[in-house]
């Protein structure tokens, strides 16, 4: 789902420019300096860039995937009788809730994105770095984006220091080369480290919020959770699928998708 967001927009510029710049010094001022003559060379090209293949696809299905948006009522709801019971215009009637902001009935731990303009199934919040919300249906591929961006934040310091531990005679006789490489992989230790920790961060609240079962909306606004006990891996299963735990990294297989029938039999 395209959000016309300028925020949003150049949060995902600014993200792939990071990525494709840390490509870019990996293998020219790393892995062709240090690796050239290694198989380790060729590697840790083609791991490097399977992580941002992976990364690549994750995010581009957390931006384009609906992430559980609600659909609008076929006939217009009348506001007359309806005397708004919080400070959102929102009556709860039968778990469901109806919404003055999009005019909307909404079904339980659905919430109104100011940013989308649409009520979104248990959001957890509007994320820039995607330019979309985080929903029901889109979750798993932000966590997916966050895991890979890590990963590759770690492999990318792990290859600047490894690199200047191994004597690159090249570079020493090549001033102008070496002047390059140190300023460029300066450059890539901060971006991995500041991107590294704030994707770290932002997992673990991802995490925090599936175990317990509380989105940030639902923080935020103090509604805790009054729902049955459910096992942890079942919690995790309904945000990355039934496939086994192993495949839940892979942004191939689809998520589960538990209100869909709900949702287009309630005709409005």
């Amino acid at each position: 789902m395209l959000v016309w967001d300028p925020c949003g927009l150049v949060c995902v510029l600014i993200t792939y420019l990071a990525v494709f710049y840390a490509d870019y010094v990996v293998i020219k001022f790393v892995i062709l300096q240090t690796m050239l003559d290694s198989l380790w060379g060729t590697f840790n090209v083609v791991t490097f860039n399977t992580v941002i293949f992976l990364l690549i696809i994750s995010h581009i299905k957390a931006v384009v995937t609906d992430p559980g948006t609600v659909p609008f009522p076929q006939s217009k709801i009348d506001f007359s009788d309806i005397h708004s019971s919080d400070s959102s215009g929102c009556e709860q009637t039968l778990n469901w809730t109806i919404c003055a902001k999009c005019e909307t009935y909404r079904p339980p731990r659905a919430h109104h994105c100011r940013i989308c303009q649409r009520c979104i199934r248990k959001m957890d919040h509007h994320c820039p770095w995607i330019n979309n919300c985080v929903g029901e249906l889109n979750q798993k591929y932000f966590i997916q984006f966050l895991v890979y961006v890590g990963i590759l934040s770690i492999y990318a310091v792990v290859l600047v220091a490894s690199s200047w531990m191994k004597e690159c005679k090249d570079c020493d006789s090549d001033i102008p080369m070496k002047e390059k490489r140190i300023l460029h992989s300066i450059i890539l230790l901060l971006e991995s480290a500041l991107f590294g920790l704030f994707v770290s961060a932002i997992l673990i609240d991802q995490l925090q919020a599936i175990l317990t079962d509380e989105t940030a909306v639902e923080q935020v606004k103090k509604q805790g959770p009054h729902r049955p006990y459910k096992p942890k891996m079942m919690l995790l299963g309904e945000v990355f699928g039934k496939e086994h735990p192993v495949f839940w990294l892979f942004p191939c297989s689809s998520v589960p998708r538990k209100e869909d029938a709900i949702l287009n039999d309630y005709v409005v």
